[in-house]
């Protein structure tokens, strides 16, 4: 039987998401071949060239018009995604999106309209979806080892007295700026994944650096409709950050500490095909259990590749696509009802 065409790619932005996120998971899965890179930086533009030597490095969007590609993603700058994925979508592509899928819920929801038009697929890149400790967590919690969980607290506090270079040192709200659009939508994800829809939200939403653009600390607290209690913790300005996620259940909870090794080995260089990616050092494994008498939970792999897995047979026609849209659609309705909260 005959191996089916490579899904031909162009990848609209090539910072960290272009290169890391999706780029290195790209180039080491088959049934992709990366035909196009877009970025008008000189460094970038070679280092595209290096990492994927077929691929056409261009300086526009425009430039990928008669290239033929059947998938775009688009990981440019958080103000531009709905431009870019929606002049893809008119072109013909399937379009991969990174997280926030769009500025405001409704932008998004237009997007899918307009998917759904063109009859093109579009999904959303939320990796941390397949984080080993959110896997883990979400294993402990469906085998019932938590018993009732009531309160699920989850958080991403990278330690920055000042943003990286780039469009992130100056992008305000309206620009899709801020700690709350930047994690936000993965820590809302994964607690609308593990918990369902919330009929509450509360919010702490502060600027703490000075000079910053945006928000870079922020607190949600969602009551979600079946009682659990979501709070969810994205900071800039935490010296000692507190556990990445603890469950909390009638006969026990599970805590684990630390960041999913998969982002830092993808920027180090390790392709996901290699055995330790995705692993993490047994000394930062879980805790599982009530006090003193927990036991460690060994940490589940971390899979990001199992996104582009599914949207290669959702794209070939058997399997439904990694990630609904109308997800993402549900997070920023949140992460509007939060900022609303604060007004």
């Amino acid at each position: 039987m005959t191996a089916p065409a490579p899904i031909r790619v162009g990848i609209v932005g090539y910072g960290l998401a272009g290169r890391v996120f999706h780029g290195a998971l790209l180039a080491a899965d088959p049934s992709y071949e990366v035909a196009a890179v877009v970025t008008r930086d000189a460094d970038r533009a070679a280092d595209a060239a290096r990492r994927h030597p077929g691929a056409e490095v261009v300086a526009s969007n425009a430039d990928l018009a008669g290239m033929g590609l059947d998938l775009v993603v688009v990981a440019t700058p958080n103000a531009t995604h709905a431009e870019v994925a929606a002049d893809a979508l008119r072109a013909g592509s399937a379009v991969v999106v990174d997280k926030p899928l769009a500025p405001t819920a409704a932008v998004a929801r237009e997007l899918i309209e307009l998917a759904a038009s063109t009859g093109r697929p579009l999904t959303v890149y939320q990796n941390r979806r397949w984080d080993g400790d959110f896997l883990t967590a979400a294993r402990v919690i469906a085998d019932g080892a938590l018993g009732d969980v009531h309160t699920f607290e989850s958080r991403f506090e990278p330690w920055k007295t000042a943003n990286r270079a780039g469009w992130k040192s100056s992008a305000t709200v309206a620009d899709g700026g801020g700690i709350l659009f930047d994690l936000g939508p993965h820590l809302v994800d994964q607690a609308l994944r593990l918990f369902g829809p919330v009929d509450d939200v509360q919010a702490e939403i502060a600027t703490r650096r000075r000079g910053s653009a945006a928000d870079d600390d922020v607190l949600l607290s969602l009551r979600h409709e079946n009682g659990v209690r979501s709070r969810l913790w994205m900071s800039h300005v935490a010296a000692q950050p507190g556990p990445r996620l603890r469950v909390l259940g009638s006969t026990g909870a599970y805590v684990v500490s630390g960041l999913d090794p998969q982002e830092a080995q993808l920027a180090g260089g390790m392709p996901p095909t290699d055995e330790g990616y995705g692993l993490v050092d047994p000394a930062r494994h879980g805790r599982l259990g009530i006090g003193d008498e927990a036991r460690v939970e060994p940490t589940d792999r971390g899979r990001y590749p199992v996104f582009y897995e599914r949207l290669a047979a959702a794209l070939r026609g058997e399997g439904e696509l990694p990630v609904d849209p109308r997800d993402a659609v549900a997070a920023l309705e949140v992460i509007e009802r939060a900022r609303r909260s604060v007004r």
